[in-house]
């Protein structure tokens, strides 16, 4: 497994900045409506999507009282707009697999608009199923090393003895623990029990091999226009195979 990618990472960090409050709760709220009227209910007990969805609010500093709003919107169905959940798949600048998630109440505007930014920065749409093969999905829990008490070889244990499938320890900010999708939750909850505090917590599309982007211009065309996917209105998540070198990134700061 190639890890979490250097997107993932990127967009990690930007989020600390980012919670431009406006769209980022926007998101969170529509994902919580799609969650409740796809997922089985308004009870994050008996629905796994919903819980998620909560957490990852929570975890972005989302009001309680908008948590419960958007929750209450959907399951009262006061909501007018029928969102679908849709992926698009793609290339991006050095051959650089692209996948989004997206819940979209207009899916010809949003196509429109994907396709439209794939072609203006060097990339392009691609059919369902082009990329999506080289990404499985996983569970990702983030930990910050500056944060930690216990040692590095205490995380492994903690976190394989609570039923964890691996343990990436090679990023010197971070370390990051792998589940299956089914255990995320009982990992999750055993290692926040073990006294363990994550930076990030989620479900997400995990690439199976990494491609690197060496040329400045590819990757300065590359992040643009991951940075406007990840800002359109639609999309909800961006998944990318790409590995940037820490002397280019530094350029592009």
């Amino acid at each position: 497994m190639a890890g979490h990618s250097k997107w993932a990472n990127i967009k990690h960090k930007k989020g600390k900045q980012d919670a431009l409050k406006g769209q980022l709760f926007t998101k969170l709220g529509r994902e919580l409506m799609v969650a409740v009227k796809m997922g089985g209910g308004s009870n994050p007990e008996a629905n796994f999507r919903l819980k998620i969805a909560i957490q990852k609010a929570k975890a972005a500093n989302m009001p309680n009282d908008n948590i419960q709003r958007a929750i209450q919107k959907a399951a009262g169905d006061q909501d007018a707009n029928n969102y679908e959940e849709l992926f698009y798949e793609g290339y991006g600048p050095g051959g650089v697999a692209i996948m989004l998630s997206v819940l979209t109440d207009n899916r010809n505007r949003t196509a429109g608009d994907i396709r439209h930014l794939f072609s203006k920065y060097g990339g392009n749409l691609g059919e369902t199923g082009c990329v999506s093969w080289m990404f499985k999905e996983r569970g990702v829990l983030v930990l910050e090393r500056e944060k930690l008490s216990q040692s590095e070889d205490d995380i492994i244990l903690l976190a394989l003895d609570n039923g964890a499938d691996d343990v990436k320890t090679d990023d010197p900010e971070v370390i990051e623990i792998y589940t299956e999708p089914a255990d995320f939750q009982s990992v999750k909850e055993g290692l926040e029990t073990d006294g363990l505090e994550f930076s990030s917590a989620e479900i997400s599309m995990i690439p199976d091999t990494t491609v690197e982007v060496t040329d400045l211009e590819q990757a300065k065309q590359l992040m643009r226009l991951m940075d406007y996917l990840e800002n359109h209105d639609d999309v909800q998540n961006t998944y990318s195979n790409f590995d940037i070198p820490d002397e280019i990134m530094e350029q592009l700061e």
